[in-house]
């Protein structure tokens, strides 16, 4: 047996030794060879399949070459997987897939080569966005994917108005979608436009030629046209907007079927678009740093539906000719500071979005329709925006600057006057002197700080101290309005004393305290919202402006009602006392100190709201001109009509003189003094030098 089996092995490694040799042959690892290579023989190396060397040697002896992985997706070879499908490189290898949106016909995911390909576009590869919980949105697409089972080609409008009625009922009905946070409600929105312009896009290739109009309970509408090979233009139009461009643009050059033009509108959108940023394209955001040095983020506000469009032709982002768009919204009367503006919606690379103006200009715009031009295409919205790409008008800043530049100068005189002047001292004359000071320090800090925007902390606080200054300035006009009309009427009632007690108990808790109130709590509940990139003032998004536009307008329609009531009891007290007297220059006097106590109580700031339409301009003048000269409107009302004053200035005026002439006096008489002391002195040194003489001799 033990012979036998000694017998029997040599034969066996007999037939092992062939065997190695074969092994070998084909490929077996040799301690010789590299990585990623095998032995050709008992002596040389290849690289693997896949692999190449290093030196470019197919065979090589030696273990120090490296063999490296092949590129098959790029230069020099570039395996083609043919269209629709992508290429990628693996270590030793390639694959094939399809690419996103599009699936093999055998339900396959990777493929080899171009013979391989049978890629075909998916009609509902629309899913969920990752990183968003949502019941509602599950629903949504849970009913998408059964519509995407359920897809018959003969039954495709069946399916798009299916569609068209979920995203109409989802945006009605958004439930916890409202709940997310603002930066989630701007993605799932962008995920949803885009996801159903594609969705609609493939849909629309399985109807017949021929228009198709759908509407949605809840106000979302679909129009689209199909035609083979169209020629000319065509419009696609819906209750609220309107499309216009060539067939051309429509049609893919390298797709002979039908072409497809459609348009879809969802009034629901806008409530997942809250607060979304506007994006100036790049030539106005250069031209906004080199005229303000910051560019603002805007939250615009929404006029119209968001509209999306979607054409046959995938490439869309440089169209041969441009789109026009017509839509209908609000009716709206911008400001002066206020522009509407065509844009759309641009996504991210986070997947989210935001509005910009890049591509698309406002053609024309009326109350309630706005007409776009845009080179490309995605989702298009009318916003209100604030203008700040607007020229500022020399002349009104010429006058601006003049203008406060008097009443600094005014305002400084009366001030000097009520404080130095004993005659006039007064309940009144404090009321004067208060709004007076108030007024110089706002008009001041607007004139050397309102542009200091570089520091935002600054200019926070810049903004805070003006809203301060000049709700005071009104406070005390309010208080001055009071005084005027109890005063007008202590013509008919005497309780003088008493009326000034009051007013002196008060005026300074009044006129101090309730600006300093409002502005503490304005501070205290959007700090963020005093400065702006433009300049140091409140800012108007969420209507943080009306914390001063509110008091402002409830100040001057109080005095207005304060100076209409003193106006007709001075003029009814005026024309009992003496009908003879010289009514045409008290009239007169009394029309013009009327209308000049209008100016100073803050009643024509009303001009700035007024700033809207056709006469927007001239109310921005008129509202310039006046109010910028207040200040001298109380100098002159107050001191230079004051008979009081003007005998005081007179004092003055005669004391300065008399101080000069007596000034010029002294020093006449000084001079005087020492040019005969000099004299003298001479007269004395010569005496002195003729003696000396004569002593001499």
């Amino acid at each position: 047996m033990k012979g036998r089996y000694f017998a029997f092995h040599p034969g066996l490694c007999v037939l092992l030794i062939p065997l190695g040799a074969i092994g070998y042959k084909n490929g077996a690892p040799c301690a010789r060879c590299p990585r990623n290579a095998h032995c050709t023989n008992a002596t040389f190396c290849r690289c693997d399949p896949g692999f190449t060397s290093l030196s470019g040697k197919v065979i090589f002896s030696t273990s120090s070459e490296v063999c490296t992985d092949i590129n098959e997706c790029g230069p020099p070879l570039y395996m083609s997987c043919g269209s629709l499908a992508r290429c990628h490189n693996v270590e030793g290898s390639y694959y094939c897939e399809c690419a996103p949106g599009h699936e093999l016909l055998s339900g396959g995911t990777k493929f080899q080569s171009k013979k391989e390909n049978t890629c075909q576009e998916v009609l509902f590869s629309w899913t969920s966005p990752s990183g968003v919980k949502s019941q509602s949105l599950s629903r949504f697409f849970d009913k998408v994917q059964q519509l995407s089972q359920d897809f018959k080609p003969a039954l495709a409008k069946n399916t798009i108005q299916d569609l068209v009625e979920e995203i109409d009922e989802l945006l009605e009905t958004p439930g916890d979608l409202e709940t997310l946070p603002p930066s989630e409600q701007h993605c799932v929105a962008s995920h949803l436009l885009i996801g159903l312009e594609d969705v609609l896009r493939g849909l629309s290739k399985f109807l017949p030629n021929g228009p198709l109009t759908v509407h949605a309970p809840a106000g979302t509408e679909l129009s689209l046209k199909v035609q083979e090979q169209g020629i000319g233009d065509v419009t696609v139009g819906q209750s609220q907007a309107k499309m216009q461009l060539n067939w051309d643009v429509a049609q893919k050059s390298s797709n002979l079927g039908p072409s497809v033009v459609g348009l879809i509108s969802t009034p629901g959108m806008s409530k997942l678009l809250g607060e979304v940023p506007l994006v100036l394209e790049p030539k106005q955001q250069e031209a906004v740093h080199e005229h303000k040095g910051l560019l603002e983020e805007v939250s615009p506000v929404l006029l119209s539906d968001v509209i999306s469009a979607f054409i046959s032709n995938k490439d869309t982002q440089s169209l041969s000719s441009p789109v026009t768009f017509i839509f209908s919204h609000h009716s709206v009367t911008p400001w002066p500071t206020q522009k509407v503006l065509c844009v759309f919606w641009e996504r991210g690379q986070d997947g989210c979005g935001h509005w910009s103006t890049t591509g698309c200009r406002t053609v024309a715009t009326r109350d309630a329709s706005t007409t776009c031009e845009c080179t490309h295409l995605s989702s298009f919205a009318i916003l209100m925006g604030h203008d700040d790409m607007q020229q500022e008008d020399p002349v009104l800043v010429v006058i601006t600057y003049v203008g406060l530049g008097l009443s600094l100068l005014c305002l400084l005189l009366a001030a000097l006057t009520f404080l130095l002047c004993k005659a006039i001292q007064n309940t009144s004359t404090s009321l004067h002197l208060q709004l007076s000071i108030c007024l110089f320090l706002a008009h001041l800090l607007f004139l050397t700080a309102i542009d200091q925007t570089k520091i935002k902390v600054l200019c926070a606080i810049i903004a805070g101290a003006l809203h301060y200054l000049y709700l005071a300035a009104f406070t005390w006009m309010l208080l001055e309005g009071l005084h005027l009309f109890l005063t007008a009427r202590n013509l008919t009632v005497v309780n003088y004393s008493s009326m000034s007690r009051f007013m002196t108990k008060i005026m300074f808790p009044v006129g101090y305290g309730v600006p300093a109130l409002i502005v503490a709590i304005s501070a205290a509940s959007r700090p963020h919202l005093y400065g702006t990139p433009a300049r140091c003032w409140l800012h108007t998004d969420r209507g943080f402006i009306w914390t001063f536009l509110g008091p402002v307008c409830t100040i001057f329609s109080i005095n207005l009602v304060f100076f209409l009531m003193t106006f007709w009891i001075v003029k009814s007290k005026l024309s009992s006392l003496n009908r003879d007297v010289s009514t045409l220059r008290n009239t007169r006097m009394l029309t013009f100190k009327a209308t000049a106590q209008l100016l100073i109580l803050g009643c024509t700031w009303c001009l700035g709201i007024l700033q809207v339409g056709p006469a927007a301009h001239v109310m921005a003048y008129l509202f310039t001109i006046i109010n910028s000269l207040q200040g001298v409107f109380i100098f002159l009302v107050y001191c230079l009509l004051s008979q009081q004053v003007r005998e005081q200035y007179r004092k003055w005026f005669r004391g300065a003189r008399k101080s000069k002439a007596e000034s010029e006096k002294y020093t006449l008489s000084s001079g005087t003094m020492s040019d005969a002391s000099k004299h003298s002195v001479e007269n004395y040194n010569e005496q002195l030098t003729l003696e000396n003489l004569s002593l001499r001799k």
